[in-house]
């Protein structure tokens, strides 16, 4: 838990293990931030906690990062406090800058005996003058692999694509191939001076997934720290070297949401006002990045908001199954067999309002279609729903308006994200301007009416396109109407779910274009991705896990009736490894077929991570290119689940670390063995039974459980 210790000066320290969070502060310095090892040297100041760009306050030091900023260096320490609540534990950290006025109070949370912590930064301005800010972190900190070393540390960092989702890779910040490292400069040698530039990864726009994954992992040979960002808005992540006081290279960790340079961001801080960065987390470890990634699991778990149950299973009539195109006569054979297979939940998915098959320019106004549900409406197929012991759902993209919808010419122009007066407008659609009273009116009257006239519980919540910059209608800049309009639609979900507490709700944006903290922390699943090739979704659902808490990662199983048993089988493994979301025409499958469906949504509902307390687990590392196999899991102290996929070929055997005990496949149970499974010497040692692709999901009790 974080304490103030006796040390001369004074240190801030968060956790308990041999690895922590220090802050440190002076009479003449800024509170410095550090992860420290406690068996390695001193702390030595490198990197003030908090930095900040404003106009006519740049850098004390010249360079192309956020970091050496004028106002942050002149920053000094004022008084912190501790606070718990609910179990989570607080450290607001108070500092001023005396010739802006700028007050800046930094708040760490995290579990208290943790080795995490969400931080926050909020500015006020107590001075006279008002201040143009250009870039504000949310948290630096020196040293994040905990020792001064940064020639054996490498950056792992996630590409996002729709369709290719969670490509991870580790790139050494030195010596390795990548012109995009951080070369020796012999930084002592001229004048002291810190590297201009660094290694960097950036975001724009609303898809806060959807170039880069919002979250990595920094490790070195003596520990390793997690981060993500918690927004759905543009962010940047920046890995930088600075000079100590001792002539050392340090390395430095920085996360800031929206930047003038990266985002065209610029807020002006009148007097009297605040400004509050956005949230982002880092957990860290004397471990290596799988146990880092546990500590981060265990974190977010912690600031998820509500708190859920994670055992039901929803079925969705769209991937690979009526894509769009619901009709009363398709999906009430459809609803009999997924009632049938043990579903909990029966999500509608889009097309439900389109009397015409091409509505993507024409939707907003949310009203169900007469010519798809001719004889009764939705109500038809909605009763069928409740009368198969399902809860009914439905798909919406509440952001969007076509331009085709009545909504485009009822709702005033200042509902719609603007810049230079003109609506934006991408690929046929407007987009809310969630800042506007009546943007959040007509959201809200459609959740309410849908769910009191249906009965709903469940939303499908999709955002297929992204507005850019932003907007410069009533904000100080493109990046700054942005900004604020994320935040309106944050609280506007939180509106949602208090007034219907009852709501199960998936987050979705093309798939996981959004698949950010921010939301996740409020939302009770994610879809993983829109990738319909069973043989390609492997790769993304193991990777989604550096990403998400199994139970929030909505893996898609579609199975269909002109698969064999072990493709039915594969593809349900794939739901399984994470929270199974499941598809397929079921009404057309054969009884043995439904079976074997039935069969895994009964495993299902037997995986409760977050009671369980699962952590993350990829033995054979996350998924590359070349190997036919992927494997991926959750563990507890007692036992691993571990879903198995040999993508086919000749490359039939493959051997992992894995502690001793007993094997058991969980599913499928009713199929011949697709692999001789053996644990041997502290290893598994897998060999498929042929050359095409099959999957299991098998669990190890591990004997040497404490």
């Amino acid at each position: 838990m974080p304490v103030r210790t006796t040390a001369s000066p004074p240190l801030i320290t968060w956790g308990d293990g041999p690895t922590r969070l220090v802050l440190r502060h002076g009479p003449d310095t800024p509170v410095m931030a550090q992860v420290w090892r406690s068996d390695s040297e001193h702390p030595v100041d490198a990197q003030p906690l908090v930095e900040v760009i404003a106009v006519g306050h740049g850098h004390a030091s010249a360079n192309l990062r956020n970091t050496a900023t004028a106002i942050g260096a002149r920053l000094r320490f004022v008084n912190h406090r501790v606070e718990t609540v609910q179990g989570l534990t607080t450290v607001l950290v108070t500092q001023v800058d005396e010739v802006t006025g700028l007050e800046a109070v930094t708040a760490l949370r995290g579990r208290a005996g943790g080795s995490a912590v969400q931080a926050t930064t909020t500015l006020r301005n107590t001075g006279d003058s008002s201040v143009h800010l250009q870039a504000v972190s949310s948290l630096m900190l020196a040293d994040p692999t905990g020792v001064p070393a940064i020639d054996s540390v490498s950056s792992l960092e996630g590409t996002n694509e729709w369709l290719g989702e969670w490509r991870w890779a580790a790139q050494a910040l030195r010596g390795g191939d990548d012109a995009a490292g951080l070369p020796v400069l012999g930084l002592a040698s001229h004048q002291r001076q810190d590297a201009r530039s660094a290694r960097v990864v950036v975001s724009h726009g609303t898809w806060s997934s959807g170039e880069r994954a919002p979250v990595g992992v920094v490790s070195g040979p003596s520990g390793s720290l997690a981060w993500q960002v918690e927004h759905p808005g543009p962010w940047r992540m920046e890995l930088g070297v600075r000079l100590d006081a001792d002539d050392v290279d340090r390395l430095v960790l920085g996360i800031l949401g929206a930047t003038d340079a990266d985002h065209s961001w610029v807020r002006t801080l009148a007097p009297g006002e605040e400004f509050a960065s956005i949230p982002v987390s880092v957990a860290w470890s004397s471990g290596d990045w799988q146990e880092t990634i546990a500590e981060l699991t265990r974190h977010r778990r912690a600031i998820r908001t509500p708190e859920r149950a994670a055992t039901v299973v929803v079925f969705n009539d769209y991937m690979n199954t009526l894509m769009g195109d619901p009709t009363t006569a398709k999906l009430l054979p459809l609803i009999g067999a997924a009632g049938k297979a043990g579903a909990d939940y029966f999500c509608i998915d889009a097309g439900w309002y389109a009397d015409e098959g091409d509505w993507w320019d024409a939707i907003g106004e949310w009203e169900p279609s007469a010519k798809r549900f001719p004889d009764g409406g939705l109500a038809v197929p909605i009763g069928a729903i409740r009368a198969a012991g399902m809860i009914p759902g439905l798909w919406l993209e509440p952001e969007v308006v076509g331009v085709r919808s009545p909504m485009a010419h009822r709702l005033p122009d200042e509902a719609f994200l603007q810049r230079h007066g003109m609506r934006v407008v991408e690929h046929d659609r407007y987009l809310l301007d969630m800042r506007h009273p009546a943007a959040r009116e007509h959201l809200d009257a459609t959740v309410d009416r849908l769910v009191e006239e249906f009965g709903l519980g469940f939303f499908k919540l999709d955002y297929n396109v992204t507005p850019g910059l932003g907007t410069d209608l009533n904000a100080d800049s493109p990046g700054d109407g942005l900004l604020e309009h994320t935040r309106a639609y944050l609280r506007w979900l939180d509106g949602v779910l208090e007034r219907h507490p009852h709501l199960v709700i998936e987050n979705c944006a093309s798939g996981a274009q959004r698949a950010d903290y921010g939301l996740l922390s409020r939302l009770e699943m994610q879809s993983t991705t829109d990738q319909q090739e069973a043989l390609r979704y492997p790769a993304i659902a193991a990777g989604a896990l550096v990403a998400m808490l199994p139970e929030q990662a909505g893996n898609w199983a579609y199975p269909q009736p002109s698969m064999t048993d072990e493709e039915i089988a594969f593809t349900m493994v794939t739901g399984l490894s994470g929270r199974i979301y499941l598809s397929g025409h079921l009404d057309q499958m054969s009884d043995e077929q439904l079976a074997l469906v039935r069969e895994g949504v009964a495993v299902a509902k037997t995986l409760d991570d977050g009671a369980l307390a699962t952590s993350p687990v990829w033995p054979a590392g996350l998924p590359g290119t070349g190997s036919p196999w992927v494997l991926a899991g959750r563990a507890t102290a007692d036992e691993t689940l571990l879903a198995v996929w040999f993508l086919g070929g000749q490359q039939r055997e493959i051997s992992v670390p894995m502690r001793g005990g007993a094997l058991q496949t969980v599913y499928p149970t009713s199929l011949a063995p697709a692999f001789d499974a053996r644990l041997a010497d502290g290893r598994l040692h897998l060999t498929a039974l042929g050359e095409e692709p099959v999957a299991r999901l098998i669990r190890i009790h591990h004997d040497d459980a404490a």
